[in-house]
């Protein structure tokens, strides 16, 4: 009794026509809102959703991805070919002109700059010195003065002052870090003469000196009482402002 009231009934007409309607009539796409309504909040597409991390590669971040990038593959080749082959000269200098002067400019700059980064300053000079044969060379002071920091932090002060005179001879003044790390290495190669002549130089400078070069013979040159009175006279008319400390004498033995 019930199925046959419920085929006799207007219900199944109903339901047809209802699916009817939602067949023929397409369906809109909603557009949802792009910035929030809630005042005070905007969701932010560069930061990580609650609960899950962004997507990693797995390569390093950092300058050290990035200055891996900027050398090129042949330049690392070079670098370590004249790695290889340093302890030998003559399948040094076959390499260096087989390989190191096909080189572009910027290669042969980023092997320079290694090679004072791994601290193979005797390579560093050869690849300079090469350079300085170059059509595209122009004197610069900041490709002298890596080198000659270089050669001064190990100790190698003839090296080191062979370009320092060769950059002089280009009109050429280092800045105050050059000058100090210069000044700093005579004081520990046990010439503080040289030293004092590169603080000559260093007043010669046109621009104005800093205080870390004065500091820094002001406390080497407490063995030599003359030779640092000199210094502390001319500190202090430059920096009239500062103070020098001046320990006692007898703790230098200089009573």
């Amino acid at each position: 009794m019930a199925m046959r009231w419920f085929s006799k009934s207007k219900l199944p007409i109903c339901y047809s026509v209802f699916l009817r309607g939602l067949t023929t009539r397409p369906i809109r796409d909603i557009s949802l809102p792009v910035k929030s309504t809630v005042a005070g909040f905007q969701p932010d597409s560069s930061q990580p959703l609650s609960g899950f991390r962004l997507y990693h590669d797995g390569r390093p971040r950092g300058p050290l991805w990035r200055s891996r990038k900027a050398i090129g593959k042949e330049a690392l080749f070079v670098i370590q070919g004249l790695k290889r082959f340093k302890e030998d000269e003559e399948k040094l200098q076959k390499f260096m002109k087989c390989h190191v002067l096909r080189l572009l400019k910027l290669d042969m700059i980023a092997v320079l700059g290694e090679l004072e980064r791994q601290e193979e300053v005797a390579l560093a000079v050869k690849v300079f010195r090469l350079i300085q044969k170059q059509e595209w060379y122009k004197p610069d002071v900041f490709l002298y003065k890596d080198l000659i920091v270089a050669l001064a932090r190990s100790k190698q002060m003839d090296e080191a002052m062979e370009l320092w005179e060769s950059m002089r001879k280009e009109n050429l003044f280092p800045d105050s870090q050059t000058y100090t790390e210069v000044i700093r290495g005579f004081l520990k190669y046990g010439s503080p003469s040289d030293a004092m002549n590169i603080y000559e130089d260093m007043k010669k400078s046109p621009d104005p000196p800093d205080e870390l070069p004065f500091r820094i013979l002001l406390k080497g040159l407490l063995p030599h009482p003359l030779l640092r009175n000199r210094v502390k006279q001319d500190f202090e008319e430059i920096f009239p402002d500062q103070h020098v400390y001046d320990p006692p004498e007898e703790i230098f033995g200089l009573r």
